[in-house]
């Protein structure tokens, strides 16, 4: 009889999602480095150290089975993982224009409906997921987080409006361009769940080896490693032309001691990146036969943390009484739809074990 919990499952996607929403929190400690010297740092350890680590301490024979990985999962995971980069950068980018809680509300929210619709349409079973017991109740959880996301991304926009005729003077807050990159974001980083997805059959593989709940390490380091190739020629090109690559160095106002912080908060960064896909890789194993829905209800999860932290972070202290009700709302709706979500999963689940 199958383990699968898919109730501790939505515990560790949110464990995921907390992770996820503050990784870039650290960047407000560095000093003196720009951004791409820290997105340099911080992608070095989230997408090759610490899956390398990770996968190593977890998966049985891991450095083995990615030598003999079948080629075709290997090379295709590998080429839209670095296509996700392009998303990555953009991410990063567009919280500096539109904050924490706008950037991840709008590209997650786009991430969250390609990310599970892409890989049923590909790789087939759309319909039948949806009539499978319980299958009514996770559609319509999932259908309930897409209006979660469109009432927060509303109240993005009436916070913007709040922001221009309550201050005076350059707020740094760009809404067009901030769209733009999200979007950006949004779209490529479901084509990282798709890079999961086409890597599979190495987790297969890593479960037969042994892995368990942890197959889902053997997979990730492929995916994240075609992402770090392209942010790596990207940003190293960027450094000299900007002249930014002599911030590595303890000279021009960066001492030693505040170098070797930069690099602990940094690699903090590319830590708590990296451990969302961790718990998500933990979460989805968990969800038995709605598997397809961990990542909608993942994104929800990081949604929902992204605005406590934009709150911690005070982005939404000037704004109307209206605007913050209307994020208040957004996030009910958030929260309501992965209960449903998990709730259909969780039936689901029990009634397909009694007929076994």
């Amino acid at each position: 009889m199958n383990q699968f919990n898919p109730l501790l499952g939505t515990g560790l996607h949110a464990i995921g999602g907390a992770a996820a929403a503050s990784c870039y929190l650290p960047n407000t400690k560095t000093r003196n480095w720009s951004w791409g010297t820290f997105w340099l740092v911080q992608s070095l350890f989230a997408w090759v150290i610490m899956p390398l680590l990770v996968g190593w301490l977890t998966v049985p024979s891991f450095f083995t089975i990615l030598i003999n990985a079948p080629s075709k999962p290997f090379w295709t995971a590998f080429i839209l993982g670095g296509i996700y980069g392009f998303g990555g950068m953009s991410f990063g980018k567009a919280i500096l224009h539109i904050g924490y809680s706008l950037t991840y509300t709008l590209a997650i929210g786009i991430s969250a409906v390609l990310g599970t619709i892409l890989p049923l349409l590909i790789f087939g079973g759309l319909g039948s997921f949806f009539t499978k017991p319980g299958g009514e109740i996770v559609l319509a959880g999932m259908i309930l987080s897409v209006f979660g996301v469109i009432i927060c991304g509303w109240a993005g926009f009436k916070k913007e409006r709040d922001i221009n005729s309550l201050l005076t003077g350059k707020s740094g807050f760009n809404m067009a361009l901030g769209l733009i990159l999200t979007i950006i974001a949004g779209v490529l980083s479901g084509v990282f769940n798709l890079s999961l997805e086409y890597g599979q059959p190495i987790a297969d593989i890593a479960a037969l080896n042994g892995a368990g709940n942890f197959q889902g390490n053997a997979k990730m380091i492929i995916s994240t490693s075609g992402c770090f190739v392209v942010n790596f020629i990207w940003f190293i090109v960027a450094g000299i032309r900007q002249g930014n690559l002599k911030e590595f160095l303890p000279r021009n106002g960066i001492s030693g001691k505040m170098l070797f912080r930069n690099w602990i908060w940094s690699a903090l960064a590319g830590t708590l990146w990296c451990g969302q896909f961790f718990f998500y890789g933990l979460g989805h194993v968990q969800m038995g036969n709605f598997q397809f829905a961990s990542w909608v209800l993942h994104m929800s999860m990081l949604i929902f943390f992204s605005f406590i932290v934009g709150l911690l972070m005070k982005e939404w202290k000037v704004v109307r009484p209206g605007t913050y009700r209307v994020l208040i709302i957004g996030l009910i709706t958030l929260v309501i739809s992965f209960c449903i979500t998990s709730y259909g999963s969780y039936i689901g689940e029990v009634i397909i074990n009694s007929h076994h």
